[in-house]
């Protein structure tokens, strides 16, 4: 297992011509489970795109395992938010995790009964394999989204980034998938989660990302979610300081 997976210094991006996040430099840990933190608009899923270099940068160095973004870009799984997918796109729910198998597969090289074979285990353990000739606008929330973390883990990648994937879904669904990406973690690999309710952080996450904008703070769930720091990031939204129990002086 390599120790440190990935790296970022000095990450400067735009989007839509606005500064999103800038000067941003952490690294992480292969074998851990990192949730990305912090108020809306503060560049969550911004960093996160960055990260698999589907937003230009401003300046700034990613690597992983030691190498740059793209050269390891088929070593990540991608789980976008569900408002970014087209549910009404015709398509079964096992050819949208056999589409996780075909960045191993070369470029004119088609799926065969071995992807397909793998693609149904993958639903399997998802609990979606009596779902797989169903079209996916048919399914609930929770549902679609156990689908496309089945593509994720058909990938069989080193890293799984997730943007806001418990938003819209059911408490089962959402206990499946992070048992899922426990298992996954405890395999040695890494996983990095956009995430918006801290009430669970201690649950689900190793180490937080604290951001707005800027790096706020990096490091354990102990370390991260103390009043002081939160507060810092959490500026001007006492309300949501309240609900958390947070005491602000």
């Amino acid at each position: 297992m390599l120790d440190e997976i990935l790296l970022v210094r000095n990450l400067y991006v735009s989007y839509h011509g606005n500064e999103a996040v800038k000067n941003i430099s952490f690294s992480t840990k292969a074998g851990q489970i990192v949730g990305i933190i912090g108020p809306n608009g503060a560049g969550k899923s911004t960093l996160l795109k960055s990260l698999l270099n589907l937003i230009p940068l401003d300046k700034g160095e990613i690597k992983i395992a030691g190498r740059p973004i793209q050269e390891m870009r088929k070593k990540i799984a991608y789980v976008p938010q569900r408002s970014n997918i087209d549910w009404d796109f015709p398509i079964t729910v096992i050819d949208t995790v056999v589409i996780g198998t075909y960045p191993k597969l070369g470029l004119f090289n088609r799926p065969k009964k071995r992807e397909r074979e793998w693609a149904y285990e993958c639903l399997r353990k998802v609990g979606m394999e009596e779902f797989s000739q169903r079209q996916i606008g048919e399914l609930s929330g929770g549902q679609q989204q156990r689908v496309f973390v089945a593509r994720a883990l058909a990938q069989k990648p080193e890293l799984f980034f997730l943007d806001e994937p418990f938003v819209g879904i059911d408490v089962s669904s959402e206990e499946t998938i992070i048992n899922i990406l426990r298992e996954q973690r405890n395999q040695g690999k890494t996983v990095l989660v956009v995430h918006h309710d801290l009430s669970k952080a201690g649950a689900y996450f190793d180490e937080l990302l604290l951001l707005n904008k800027e790096l706020v703070k990096y490091g354990s769930v102990a370390e991260v979610c103390r009043p002081e720091v939160i507060t810092k990031a959490y500026q001007g939204q006492l309300s949501f300081l309240e609900e958390m129990g947070m005491t602000v002086s």
